[in-house]
């Protein structure tokens, strides 16, 4: 009899280069800047004086910490679609790591962004644990380039 994840990467499998989903839109506000600024001790102006970047950055307007924006990205895929039958019996996930990380642009106070996500591979680690590779694509709404573009690896520990 397969186990759980065992059963669960023959479903990721199907989905190995391919898209997962997009999720929904969220904005990132100057709040939000500043409550990531002050967890991290990271106060440059870019990031948190509004009438000093207005003149003196190349962006007229904050931007978001590249960081904030990685960090993002759990909270953004929780509305991506799921690869359907493969978190049946799931206990838990955990983050275990980046592949690679860029930053192609800067996201502006008060974008909107999204998470694009694909499959880029699914290994069995453990009797019970998958381990995901997925290619995590941070949009950002009218803009050309995304705000990030991260290989999160992710573990799905099943019951």
């Amino acid at each position: 009899m397969s186990s759980n994840a065992e059963k669960a990467l023959e479903c990721f499998k199907a989905f190995i280069g391919k898209e997962e989903g997009v999720g929904d839109w969220h904005q990132i506000d100057q709040d939000q800047i500043n409550t990531f600024a002050k967890a991290t001790y990271d106060h440059q102006f870019i990031h948190t004086d509004p009438e000093l970047a207005a003149t003196a950055s190349p962006y007229k307007v904050t931007i978001a910490h590249g960081y904030l924006t990685l960090s993002m990205i759990p909270f953004l895929g929780t509305t991506v679609p799921l690869v359907p039958g493969a978190w049946d019996g799931v206990g838990m996930g955990i983050n275990y790591g980046l592949d690679k990380v860029r930053f192609p642009s800067p996201v502006k106070v008060n974008s909107r962004v999204r998470a694009r996500r694909e499959l880029v591979s699914a290994d069995l680690v453990a009797p019970n644990t998958i381990q995901l590779k997925q290619k995590v694509t941070v949009e950002i709404e009218n803009e050309p380039k995304p705000g990030c573009v991260a290989e999160t690896l992710v573990r799905l520990i099943y019951g």
